[in-house]
């Protein structure tokens, strides 16, 4: 075929999900033979036919979710970059003890979570 495969972690840009999309909306196969040709979970694919048909190309966008996500783990994160994620940590603090959470605890309990889910 010659095409970058997928893969774990692979980085899809909005033009080659439009593609994609394109194929299955032009029924050019099935969602799962497409999947497959482009060597793309169905799950995903679907999302992503789901967003498009939500929001649009805006819906393919890999901003959406926690922009933090991965910051934490960064190796050499830029002064700014340090600076947005503790103000995102406090922005974040502050709301749960508007809501009479003890912010602390509902960490613990994420990280119990998120431990349980690895194992």
């Amino acid at each position: 075929m010659g095409r970058t495969k997928g893969g774990k972690n692979r980085k899809w840009s909005i033009e080659e999900k439009m593609r994609i999309i394109g194929r299955f909306l032009n029924e050019e196969g099935s969602l799962s033979a497409i999947s497959e040709d482009e060597n793309i979970s169905c799950g995903m694919f679907s999302n992503w036919i789901k967003r498009y048909e939500q929001l649009g190309t805006a819906g393919l966008s890999r901003t959406s979710g926690n922009k933090f996500g991965g910051l934490s783990r960064k190796k050499n994160p830029t002064e700014l970059e340090l600076l947005e994620y503790e103000n995102f940590k406090l922005k974040m603090e502050v709301e749960l003890l508007k809501k009479g959470l003890d912010p602390e605890r509902v960490m613990r309990i994420a990280r119990k979570k998120k431990e349980k889910s690895s194992k």
